[in-house]
C-alpha cells in the first residue's frame, strides 16, 4: 500500500530548500538567470518570494546554490570512480561507462553543462568553484588511471594518454544533444561502442 501520509510542518519545512532549488533549475533553465524571477520560483511551489530569501538571500546565492545542487551525479561520479575494481583498463572502460550513465542520460547535468556555457561569463567564480571541486579532482583521478596502466605495461605512453583527450567524446556528445535534442547523427549505443573502441585500441597494449 502506498504511504500517503501528509508531511507535518518540520517536514515541509526541512524539504523546503530542495523545492526551492528544484524550482530555480526549471525557472533558470525556462528563462535565464536575468529574465527568471524569483516571485515565479516562488509560485512554482506554492510559497512567497518572502520563504524563498529566508533560505537564499539574493537571487545569485540561489543561482549558485542551484548549481551545487544539480551537480551532485558529479560527486557521485567521482565517489565511484574510486570503488572501481580490476585492470586499469577494466576501470577506465567501467568509470567512461559511468560517465554516459550519470552526466550524460541526466537531463539536469546536461543543462547544468549548458549553463556554465551561457551563463559563465557572468558568474565566473561559480563557474571557477565548481571546476575546482568537481571537474578537476575527476579528471585527476582519470588522469591518475591513465599514468597507473602506463606504469603498469597495460597503456601505452602516448599522446592518447590524457584524460581530456579520452573523456572528449562524452562531452561531445553532450554538445550534440543541447544542440540536436533527440535527433542525433548516431545513436547512442553505438556511439558508446565507438568510443570505447577509439580508446582501447589507441591505449591498450595488446597481450599486457
Amino acid at each position: 500500500m502506498v504511504n500517503d501520509r501528509k508531511l507535518n510542518r518540520a517536514e515541509q519545512k526541512a524539504q523546503r530548500p530542495i523545492q526551492i532549488l528544484d524550482a530555480a533549475f526549471e525557472e533558470f533553465i525556462a528563462n535565464g538567470f536575468a529574465t527568471a524571477r524569483v516571485e515565479d520560483i516562488a509560485e512554482r511551489i506554492g510559497v512567497t518570494k518572502g520563504t524563498i530569501y529566508v533560505y537564499f538571500p539574493t537571487k545569485e546565492n540561489l543561482f549558485a546554490a542551484m548549481i551545487a545542487h544539480v551537480a551532485t551525479p558529479f560527486e557521485e561520479l567521482l565517489n565511484n570512480a574510486g570503488d572501481l575494481k580490476g585492470s586499469c583498463a577494466d576501470r577506465l572502460e567501467a568509470l567512461l561507462l559511468l560517465f554516459y550513465e550519470k552526466i550524460l542520460n541526466n537531463r539536469r547535468t546536461r543543462e547544468l553543462i549548458r549553463f556554465v556555457i551561457s551563463e559563465g561569463p557572468r558568474f565566473p567564480h561559480i563557474v571557477k568553484k565548481h571546476h575546482d571541486e568537481l571537474i578537476d579532482p575527476l579528471f585527476m583521478r582519470v588522469q591518475a588511471l591513465l599514468d597507473e596502466g602506463i606504469e603498469a605495461g597495460e597503456f601505452r605512453d602516448g599522446p592518447a594518454a590524457l584524460a581530456p583527450v579520452v573523456f572528449a567524446p562524452v562531452i561531445a556528445r553532450i554538445m550534440e544533444t543541447l544542440i540536436r535534442g533527440d535527433s542525433p547523427h548516431v545513436e547512442l549505443d553505438p556511439y558508446i561502442r565507438a568510443h570505447l573502441d577509439l580508446v582501447m585500441n589507441g591505449l591498450v597494449i595488446k597481450g599486457a
